[in-house]
């Protein structure tokens, strides 16, 4: 199935280089219609821009944030406020309580849509519909390697060369794991969104010689039972902090026209009274 949307993406790094390649492997590339990089950057695989207006003005019906949480900051109001799609994988810039109402209230005025995607994170529709049936407890563990937690503040928590097979270093809320290690909690974010929001989902961090790969475990409890996923998702191969099933995430989200509508798990971004 082709796609209809004209998709433009922020960023072109390992997630922007993997979303274009599997594009053109889709025979989808003419979806392409931008890629805002950097000035003094070239873009490959689309037509490359320097600022969010010439963004904009290629005619995306949706843009795919792929460039850190700084990118969602600086131009997500302005899409959504131009009635374009905005999904992020940064998810995690949502915890900032300023910027999440900076672009709730564009969303509100221009019509664009402020999307999540669950692609990535298996489990994220089940904790959606258990949210409603009697959640009581969610919690999100994240494993792994030693080598994946570099440059991290797991350098300052831990000695990474320890021989140990596994050592949690961080125990928290969503909220608190986001503040502590903001390049590394998109996950347990829209995990805690899905269900209890971020100030009641505890997760826990762990660097693990038991893993090669990223392991996200979710684990739930509630009225309606109880369920385990595992999400053991191969890392990108220029970025070991990141699955590699990321970018897939991402452009099948824009495809598809799916995502979860932060505006509709908004209660769960804000500080419990």
């Amino acid at each position: 199935m082709a796609s209809d949307k004209r998709i433009a993406l922020i960023g072109l790094g390992a997630i922007g280089h993997e979303i274009i390649a599997t594009a053109g492997r889709l025979g989808e590339a003419d979806s392409l219609c931008g890629v805002l990089v950097r000035p003094g950057r070239e873009a490959v695989g689309a037509p490359g821009v320097h600022d969010v207006a010439a963004l904009l003005a290629t005619a995306p019906d949706v843009v795919l944030e792929c460039a850190g949480h700084g990118a969602v900051s600086a131009f997500g109001a302005e899409i959504l406020a131009a009635g374009v799609d905005l999904v992020v994988s940064s998810v995690g810039a949502l915890t900032d309580t300023d910027l999440a109402r900076r672009l709730l209230a564009a969303e509100a005025a221009g019509g664009g849509r402020l999307l999540i995607p669950a692609g990535a994170v298996a489990g994220l529709d089940g904790l959606v519909a258990a949210s409603l049936a009697g959640l009581n407890a969610v919690t999100y563990d994240s494993y792994k390697p030693p080598h994946a937690w570099r440059g991290t503040p797991a350098e300052q928590a831990i000695d990474l060369n320890d021989p140990a097979d596994e050592q949690v270093f961080f125990e928290g809320t969503a909220r608190e794991a986001a503040a502590a290690y903001p390049k590394n909690a998109n996950v347990s974010v829209a995990v805690s969104l899905a269900g209890l929001g971020l100030d009641r989902t505890r997760v826990r961090l762990i660097s693990s010689r038991k893993v090669t790969d990223p392991l996200g475990v979710i684990t739930a409890e509630g009225d309606f039972g109880r369920f385990l996923f595992e999400i053991f998702a191969v890392a990108a191969p220029d970025n070991p902090k990141t699955s590699a099933l990321t970018a897939h995430s991402l452009l099948q989200c824009a495809r598809l026209g799916i995502g979860l509508p932060a505006s509709r798990l908004k209660a769960g971004l804000f500080p419990e009274p």
